[in-house]
């Protein structure tokens, strides 16, 4: 860390967020509506857009150095919401609430365009290969990149160049101790040991009942992270290589161009409907389930991939942290700003590689620490044998709280290091998870999560509708809408290409497409 000391540079990471949320009656079921209208146009707005479903809400801040002036965005986005929510409310966990089939989970819709149908058909094909249900899981992205200065510095320091190259392998080395370690983010921030039983329907699982309604596991901590949520049986055979961007992209390409049996039986078209996309393992790029992402800004028509292989890692998007269901925005600026002692610890520790055996034992921590996170008996597998994940959690800890003396220094406070104390805390007293909170609630009330996520829900939409914007703030959401339907129409209007041509060229990826 020789040269970062008090380097201002450290004060100006970039940061972004997005939190998903599904929009719920007050009795506690999925909306039926369609995207309010004061929202905008889904396929075009900036900041308000949807996931999977209708019904499900994407908030998106722009990019900020500041972690509280991101926050603040993404407060303003929630008050401007729920003021416009009429009677419905936002569902406050990552696990779904009460859904009693795939058929009740209307698909989002977004236009007549070439990409309003290209959105609509990939979302289609998630239902068909892993039901509707599972897509209505909601969660918190954390975008993060890092600032040309931290680049240049690292180059003096390492006797190497800030150029893109240099940067895409400073990005997947973060990527890579990431993976590595990304099972202690889900101990210390998984909010999701518990779900509705109507989640389960036809699913095959060891869960234990809480009630006639609740399933849970005593030292669960991320279900949401789990073989019930966002992990794939399918995927977990296939291996990604995070070593450089071009064995990435090469790793990458089979995933999204090799007929996949399971997929190929369901078929891409059923008359002139289309069921999925392709009948890959992968649809796009954005159907691999990782806890973490390299990611660069397309242009309008360039898939993922493409962007990767043109311009090089922009940012990566943290892809594990569960909603917090205690928190009206699904996340606070404490979380928020120990993402960020997290990320740097994990580009500034060397790793020269990710192994298929490293590979796998992520993959099995990560599992563990899903199911039995919370067991102060649990161990996970490291490269020279087990180790007990408090041990380990509180190592990775103790090398965070240099980063955030590092941090400190930069910024005059002592934040980054109190935020680190406050994360040792949970590791010695399990009962300050957001996990072990939310389990002893739903036991010492004996009230079903279904009950504990509505109450959460209207003391959320109480504390925000107790938030105002200016009227200079509510113009600004006002003409963002109007604007995001400008612009749907504008798409519409200029859209020529045949659909099938149009999917044709995007699926290619050609350096030209």
């Amino acid at each position: 860390m020789r040269g970062l000391q008090g380097n201002p540079a450290l004060t100006q990471f970039n940061h972004g967020i997005e939190r998903e949320a599904l929009r719920i009656t007050p009795s506690g079921s999925l909306a039926q509506t369609a995207h309010p209208k004061a929202f905008g146009s889904p396929l075009t707005h900036p900041s308000i857009t949807t996931d999977f479903s209708e019904a499900q809400l994407e908030l998106i801040t722009g990019v900020h150095q500041s972690v509280e002036s991101c926050m603040q965005e993404l407060a303003d986005i929630h008050t401007f919401i729920h003021h416009q929510l009429d009677e419905e409310l936002l569902w406050p966990a990552s696990m779904p609430c009460g859904i009693s089939n795939d058929d009740a989970i209307p698909v989002a819709r977004y236009g007549r365009s070439n990409p309003a149908r290209f959105k609509e058909i990939y979302r289609e094909g998630l239902g068909y290969r892993y039901g509707r249900v599972m897509q209505t899981i909601s969660g918190i992205h954390y975008n993060y990149s890092i600032p040309e200065a931290i680049w240049n510095v690292l180059a003096k320091i390492d006797g190497t160049s800030s150029d893109q190259a240099a940067r895409n392998e400073g990005y997947l080395r973060l990527i890579r101790n990431f993976r590595k370690n990304s099972w202690l983010l889900i101990y210390l921030f998984g909010a999701s040991p518990a779900v509705c039983v109507s989640f389960l329907r036809n699913k095959e699982h060891n869960l234990d009942h809480l009630d006639a309604s609740t399933c849970y596991l005593p030292f669960a901590t991320s279900l949401r992270m789990g073989p019930l949520g966002y992990q794939s049986e399918e995927q977990s055979h296939h291996r990604v290589v995070y070593d450089s961007l071009p064995e990435f992209i090469d790793s990458m390409i089979p995933a999204l161009t090799r007929t996949h049996p399971p997929y190929e039986a369901i078929g891409t078209r059923d008359g002139d409907a289309y069921k999925q996309l392709t009948d890959a393992l992968l649809q796009v790029e954005a159907e691999l389930y990782a806890t973490i992402r390299a990611k660069r800004k397309a242009q309008p028509g360039e898939r993922a991939l493409v962007a990767l292989r043109r311009r090089g890692i922009e940012y990566v998007e943290v892809r594990c942290l569960d909603a917090d269901p205690f928190e009206p925005l699904g996340i606070n600026v404490d979380t928020a700003k120990f993402m960020d002692v997290f990320l740097l610890h994990s580009l500034l520790v060397p790793n020269e590689g990710e192994s298929a055996a490293q590979s796998v034992r992520n993959l099995d921590n990560q599992r563990k620490t899903v199911l039995s996170g919370r067991d102060p008996e649990l161990e996970l597998a490291a490269p020279d044998g087990s180790r007990k994940l408090v041990s380990w959690a509180q190592e990775i800890l103790e090398e965070c709280r240099e980063i955030g003396a590092l941090l400190d220094d930069a910024s005059g406070k002592r934040d980054s290091q109190s935020l680190v104390t406050r994360q040792i805390e949970k590791v010695t007293d399990v009962s300050l998870t957001p996990s072990a909170k939310l389990h002893r609630l739903m036991v010492d009330r004996a009230q079903p999560f279904a009950s504990l996520g509505l109450e959460l829900a209207f003391e959320h939409h109480e504390t925000m509708m107790q938030t105002s914007l200016s009227n200079q703030q509510q113009s600004y959401f006002a003409d963002l809408a109007r604007q995001s339907v400008h612009d749907r129409e504008a798409i519409e209007a200029s859209d020529e290409m045949p659909f099938e041509a149009y999917l044709a060229d995007y699926l290619s990826l050609r350096e030209g497409s």
